[in-house]
């Protein structure tokens, strides 16, 4: 059976479906998230931590997690996750925190390739404007 709400990760479309499911402090996260566009470091690190509860690494297509779907696995697993709001904002601050540093480290290894091919082509005998063209 094809299930047409069942994607590989955990989707950012999902996120307003979450809101109503604990109490303040996560309402107030949701809401945050949810209005920011996916590509953002804080929906990412959100998406990164609902992929960790939910377990989306270990979902098969023929799971019964895949064939109820996405936005149903991921209230489930809100519903019934045993810490406090507490908690789950902690485990979405880690999340962050990991995705700032991979950014972070992303940007730094896309700063030396660009020196590397700069110099590189600075040794050659062009200018710095030639090496980009």
């Amino acid at each position: 059976m094809y299930q047409n709400d069942a994607e590989m990760l955990f989707p950012a479309r999902v996120i307003p479906h979450l809101r109503d499911l604990r109490g303040e402090q996560w309402r107030q996260l949701v809401t945050e998230v949810a209005a920011l566009p996916e590509t953002d470091p804080r929906s990412l690190a959100f998406s990164l931590m609902m992929i960790r509860l939910d377990g989306c690494l270990s979902c098969q297509c023929d799971s019964y997690r895949a064939m109820r779907g996405c936005t149903l696995c991921a209230k489930t697993t809100i519903g019934r996750f045993k810490g406090s709001d507490r908690e789950l904002l902690r485990l979405y601050n880690e999340a962050h925190k990991e995705i700032e540093t991979y950014l972070a480290s992303a940007r730094l290894d896309d700063g030396r390739r660009r020196m590397e091919g700069g110099l590189s082509a600075q040794s050659e005998g062009m200018t710095w404007g030639e090496a980009g063209s």
